[in-house]
């Protein structure tokens, strides 16, 4: 299904692995020109697999963070933040000239905070200029740190990409998000699209990616339905699955006995062709292929069923209150009422609307208290988190 896809009918975004040289988990000297043979291996690893399987891929950034993580940066020897940017830069370099041009990149910003985002887009844009580099430059943008949880700096960062030419249809068509999780960031990312197609690039497409279906299987939990409670909050809805190995001979229809179970239950494709004891396997006296008895009625398959689930209503889920948002209900989150009642989709389709970045800057600025409602992805919120980077970063520079 992945290597042999029909690429007239799929479409396929490949994640560059940045995250585990931020944890640790891929050992090397990632130091720009280090020599060091397993980032290397790495390195180049990640560009074949991109070029060979993927349509776009997000070039092999090290995240700003991981001098914060003790792991990270025992075993990456990235001990800076200027050394995690130099470190991605050479990998940028690296990617630019080794690409076969079979897959499109995307250029990852990172950054804890307002400065070191603006800085990190500095030293990093050129990589995406079809002007310096006509034949090899990127294909457009990954949000990551500060980038992809704050709204006041997102909008900034979309509009001087318009205004640098970084944003241009056919050569920067695709913006995305990294773990975005919170279901109200579908309807903010959503008005951010058309904005762009109305104002810039008509073929312009933000996507993001989530690990919540994932992890909710890994901890026994299936999507049940959402929650869109007109100034209310709207979530997804996760329960308890069915884990019990007395069910291991029940044959019921999957739907029906969940139905009873959950307030809305919502099914898929993927429940609607289950039985019970498709997903509650195991009996009492079962042992696994290890010749071991678990606690859980789950095979590594029951894993595998339930995620295909909760794939499904994670994205009907987004689709559904999208259109419900277009229908003029929306979550207090995105809506600002202290005094007259401002909605975020509407300031946002203004901002594009004007024609000079100033203007354009003025008003993401002057609407500060509304961004500040919208919660980020990892519990920040707008420009003023406070958090022990952001207040040092305010407060001292690093020599």
């Amino acid at each position: 299904m992945f290597r042999d896809r029909n690429r007239e009918s799929s479409w396929l975004l490949g994640d560059s692995g940045g995250f585990q040289i931020g944890k640790g988990k891929w050992e090397g000297d990632w130091r720009a020109g280090s020599g060091c043979e397993k980032a290397q291996k790495k390195r180049d690893g990640v560009l074949r697999w991109m070029d060979k399987f993927m349509d776009y891929g997000m070039i092999l950034d090290i995240p700003a963070w991981v001098d914060r993580s003790p792991e990270g940066s025992a075993a990456s020897k990235i001990s800076s933040y200027q050394e995690a940017v130099d470190g991605t830069r050479y990998n940028n370099e690296y990617f630019m000239k080794h690409r076969d041009g079979s897959c499109k990149f995307l250029n990852v910003l990172q950054g804890e905070n307002f400065a070191q985002a603006d800085d990190w887009y500095e030293q990093m844009k050129d990589f995406c200029d079809p002007v310096k580099y006509p034949e090899t430059h990127f294909n457009g943008w990954a949000m990551g740190g500060q980038n992809m949880c704050d709204i006041h700096l997102a909008l900034k960062r979309v509009v001087t990409l318009m205004h640098d030419g970084l944003l241009e249809k056919g050569k920067h068509d695709v913006m995305h998000f990294l773990g975005t999780s919170k279901l109200e960031w579908a309807m903010v990312l959503t008005a951010i699209q058309r904005g762009v197609r109305k104002a810039h690039n008509e073929n312009f497409i933000i996507t993001f990616d989530c690990a919540s279906p994932f992890l909710a299987t890994s901890n026994g939990t299936q999507y049940t339905g959402y929650r869109l409670e007109h100034e209310g909050k709207w979530s997804y809805m996760m329960e308890s699955a069915p884990d019990d190995k007395a069910l291991h001979m029940d044959t019921t229809a999957y739907d029906q006995y969940c139905d009873p179970l959950y307030d809305n239950w919502m099914s898929s494709p993927m429940s609607q062709g289950l039985k019970l004891n498709d997903v509650t396997v195991y009996g009492p006296n079962d042992v696994n292929r290890m010749g071991q008895s678990n606690a859980t009625s789950w095979d590594s398959f029951s894993y595998a069923l339930l995620m295909n689930h909760n794939v499904y209503t994670h994205l009907r889920s987004v689709q559904e209150a999208n259109r419900v948002f277009d229908e003029g209900r929306y979550p207090y989150m995105l809506v600002e009422d202290t005094f007259d009642k401002t909605e975020v989709k509407d300031v946002i389709a203004r901002i594009f609307e004007l024609d000079s970045y100033d203007a354009q800057m003025k008003m993401i600025d002057d609407h500060t208290r509304l961004w500040m409602k919208v919660v980020g992805t990892r519990g920040h919120v707008g420009k003023k988190t406070v958090n022990s980077s952001a207040q040092f970063f305010s407060l001292f520079e690093e020599v």
